[in-house]
């Protein structure tokens, strides 16, 4: 997944309102950006943080800077558009780039199930039974390598994991897939001291038979790639 338009460099000054953010940008003048991230965003929206905003020309966008990445210690990134995972899932899905579920040859997104939701993607292949892939974006880093999930409270994100469930006791196939949007880590585990209720969820789901994949990503700033598998581990 390619960005758009080029970014430009900037530091964060504040973070409020869930999706606004104050941006003072490497080549002069203070803009507000569009924060596309209704989350914690914990140890990712510090002032002074260099980050990297996409600018538009859309007449229909109030806002012309969109926030895209976080530039960390080391060289790492971080993405931090909840929408990136979803878009860089299905171009993995169209290329068959994800190892497990390179048997299915068509996927059609946003798809109703359970009650009241609809899947990010259904995948089905003559002769396999249907995989319901619920996606997550995880960009939470507190402890070495390990990213976690979820940064704060998701009611919704349980409610998912125990429709996925039903889905297995349906018949069909049901995935959680979590894309880590960091390049500073190389495992994951459930947050479970900031959500217990979901890291119970996952458990359950998991012995009901939902599968649980984890990958990691290329980021870049010219755009957000599939990386590779990562284990998941125990809860936090």
């Amino acid at each position: 997944m390619r960005f758009q338009t080029p970014l430009v460099p900037g530091r964060l000054i504040r973070r409020y309102k869930r999706f606004l953010a104050d941006v003072e940008l490497e080549g002069g003048g203070v803009v507000t950006a569009h924060c596309p991230n209704p989350g914690s965003m914990m140890g990712l929206s510090d002032p002074g943080l260099r980050i990297w905003l996409e600018p538009n020309d859309d007449p229909r966008k109030k806002l012309k800077y969109g926030w895209r990445l976080a530039e960390l210690p080391d060289g790492h990134w971080s993405g931090i558009d909840t929408a990136v995972p979803n878009r860089v899932v299905a171009e993995a899905l169209d290329g068959r780039a994800v190892a497990e579920l390179a048997s299915y040859g068509a996927f059609r997104p946003e798809v109703a199930y359970g009650t009241r939701s609809r899947v990010d993607f259904l995948l089905t292949e003559p002769g396999l039974p249907d995989a319901y892939v619920e996606v997550k974006n995880v960009h939470l880093r507190r402890d070495g390598d390990w990213a976690e999930f979820p940064d704060s409270v998701t009611t919704r994100g349980a409610k998912h994991l125990r429709e996925l469930a039903q889905v297995v006791a349906n018949g069909h196939r049901a995935v959680m897939f979590y894309l880590v949007q960091r390049t500073d880590c190389a495992r994951l585990k459930m947050a479970a001291d900031l959500d217990p209720g979901y890291a119970l969820a996952f458990d359950e789901a998991r012995r009901a038979g939902v599968e649980m994949l984890c990958y990691d990503a290329g980021i870049s700033r010219e755009g957000v790639t599939l990386g590779r598998a990562l284990p998941i581990g125990m809860h936090a």
